[in-house]
């Protein structure tokens, strides 16, 4: 996953929408959203998106894609379906909204597990840092 070439693809104002609101996540300007994926990156091994389906506006600077995407992780397999909705400027070359729904059971059980191992290996490896000092 190459972090600075994603971000290339957004405007400096684009936001990334992450939908259902019910999840509860704010909009995420290019540097929170390039913070999320260099601390995705560390934890995923093996991640790939496969894209179904993909349709495309011309008039609009739109395009849909139905993505899979699957990784390994500290607390298992991950798998998950996304819809974006992307909006591009009057040119077409940059990003300038981004909408992502994401499968909520996946946001809701796979998340906060992994958060907590990370929180935990994060904790282990100061632990052992701490350790070596003394």
């Amino acid at each position: 996953m190459d972090v600075d070439g994603i971000i290339a693809y957004r405007s400096p104002d684009c936001l990334r929408h992450m939908i259902p609101k019910s999840l509860g996540f704010k909009p995420q300007d290019n540097a929170r959203y390039g913070d999320l994926l260099h601390q995705l990156t560390a934890i995923f091994d093996n991640f790939s998106c496969t894209i179904n389906d993909l349709v495309e506006d011309k008039q609009a600077n739109r395009i849909c894609l139905y993505l899979s995407a699957r990784g390994d992780t500290l607390v298992g397999e991950y798998v998950n379906e996304y819809m974006w909705l992307l909006d591009f400027d009057e040119d077409g070359e940059k990003i300038i909204c981004s909408k992502e729904y994401s499968d909520t059971a996946m946001a809701r059980d796979f998340f906060p597990k992994l958060q907590a191992a990370m929180i935990e290996r994060h904790k282990q490896a100061t632990s052992q840092h701490g350790t070596l000092k003394a």
